[in-house]
């Protein structure tokens, strides 16, 4: 199974990047791993959220191919300890899927149209984070699901 993690905008804080890179090299181990940006949309001032949404929303759903399952990263979605998420991702390997991608939304959150897609959503807290900070956290929680699912000790050291 693939895993890309598709994220509107880049990071402009050279710190994340570098921990984000330090945990994309470790999960090559493991999964083949892709961090995926969408470039921020341009003249965004006289876009009401909405059409924000739907314009961000035609980028997204342009990246994925047919087979591809989409999970969003969602305020809203299923919360799981790490344990349970090593679970759930053992699961989506052993179901058959092919590219398992999730996304992390712009400041609006996603379309109706990216919405109708999705096959679920996450949620990594019931707190707000910046996306740049959720880039990092999940990227670490994939690669911890990994360690968990081949008990290995990262996860308790």
């Amino acid at each position: 199974m693939n895993i890309k993690l598709l994220c509107i905008g880049k990071t402009d804080d050279a710190h994340l990047d570098a921990l984000i890179a330090i945990y994309t090299k470790r999960l090559k181990h493991y999964v083949n791993f892709e961090l995926e940006i969408i470039p921020d949309l341009k003249k965004t001032k006289n876009l009401s959220e909405e059409q924000q949404k739907d314009k961000e929303g035609e980028l997204i759903l342009a990246k994925l191919n047919p087979q591809d399952e989409l999970i969003l990263l969602d305020e809203n979605g299923k919360e799981f300890s790490s344990e349970k998420y090593a679970d759930y991702l053992q699961k989506k390997m052993n179901s058959g899927i092919k590219t398992l991608v999730f996304v992390i939304g712009g400041p609006y959150g996603f379309s109706a149209e990216v919405y109708a897609k999705a096959r679920g959503k996450v949620s990594l807290s019931k707190m707000t984070f910046s996306h740049q900070m959720i880039r990092l956290f999940m990227t670490e929680q994939v690669y911890r699901a990994f360690t968990i699912l081949r008990n290995e000790p990262y996860h308790h050291r």
